[in-house]
């Protein structure tokens, strides 16, 4: 009879599944910058298994700070601004991945807190078949027109990271700068006599359906649906200019698995996670060149010199005091 028993739980052991090791990652939406194929290239070179998250930028702070004693997350994903502020928070670890030395001075912590894993250029994601006939807006100020009524939209720059950098983009614009953002809180005070959309989340999907004609995002979204959806999509720099932002990465601190987040971020980092970015009309953040079948669809290099870098710490400063202006002023 024992002998039996443990027959039996031999067998069981043997066919039972080797499980995969898993990771939580923190605002890794399938639907932006192309995180599914990312989480695809995951499992399949690492058999880590990383849930879709979608929250935006902020939620993702708020979510860490509240997990603060009990940590959920294991990596965490976010504009620039709110990278630096998790680490002033402490809710995030000092990491090196492999890679991180090939960043930029600028586009990392020194201490390995957040690191730039890629960037984009913010600018106008337009479906051009839902516009009713109006013309392809290319300035930021013909949004205001009454032919758009309606048909902009932008993520809420109390909350979304995109919303904020595309508030630091029309302040920059119309003659503002990081200690003054009166020119910004004008335009979106004109801005919201024309019904603007406002959502909290990613909104790749309404602007391919149409339900968002016009959205501040970046230029890897709109090549994406450009080169990849049905329908006929652009990307707009804008006449007046606009910005360059990295998004950054962390491991989060007291990471229920270190193990498993370090080995995604060392991916992520590495020549063939880098590449998964290209492929997804992202610039990266190590100086992987762009494909010439991918970098032949970007606007002109000339284009490009309208959009600049900025302080990307002194944006962070200004971050929380301009979302209770807009919150407070932006009717």
């Amino acid at each position: 009879m024992k002998h039996t028993v443990l027959t039996a739980l031999f067998a069981t052991a043997i066919a039972a599944p080797v499980l995969a090791e898993d990771a939580i990652c923190y605002n890794c939406p399938p639907q932006w910058a192309d995180w599914a194929s990312m989480l695809e290239a995951i499992d399949d070179k690492l058999d880590i298994q990383m849930p879709h998250d979608n929250k935006n930028s902020g939620q993702t702070l708020s979510q860490l700070l509240a997990e603060r004693a009990a940590p959920v997350a294991d990596v965490a994903y976010y504009g620039v601004t709110t990278g630096i502020k998790a680490a002033t928070e402490g809710v995030v670890q000092p990491y090196k991945p492999e890679g991180f030395d090939d960043i930029p001075e600028g586009l990392k912590d020194p201490e390995g807190n957040w690191f730039a894993i890629h960037y984009g250029t913010l600018g106008m994601f337009v479906n051009v078949d839902a516009l009713a006939g109006a013309p392809v807006p290319q300035c930021w100020a013909e949004l205001t027109k009454p032919e758009y009524r309606g048909m902009v939209g932008y993520l809420d720059p109390s909350s979304a990271f995109v919303g904020y950098a595309g508030a630091v983009a029309v302040n920059l614009a119309n003659g503002g700068d990081l200690g003054n953002f009166d020119p910004a809180i004008a335009y979106f005070n004109t801005l919201a006599e024309n019904d603007p959309i406002v959502p909290k989340q990613t909104s790749y999907a309404r602007v391919v359906s149409g339900e968002i004609p016009i959205l501040f995002d970046y230029d890897f979204n709109a090549y994406r649906g450009k080169y990849e959806e049905d329908g006929n999509f652009e990307f707009v720099l804008p006449c007046e200019g606009s910005v360059r932002v990295p998004y950054v990465m962390s491991l989060v601190a007291d990471a229920p698995n270190p193990d498993a987040g370090k080995r995604v971020l060392d991916f992520i980092l590495s020549d063939e996670g880098q590449a998964i970015w290209t492929n997804a009309y992202l610039q990266p953040a190590r100086p992987v060149e762009l494909p010439a079948e991918v970098a032949e669809k970007f606007l002109p290099a000339s284009d490009y010199e309208r959009a600049v870098a900025v302080d990307y710490a002194e944006m962070e400063r200004a971050q929380a005091a301009f979302g209770e202006r807009y919150l407070n002023e932006v009717k």
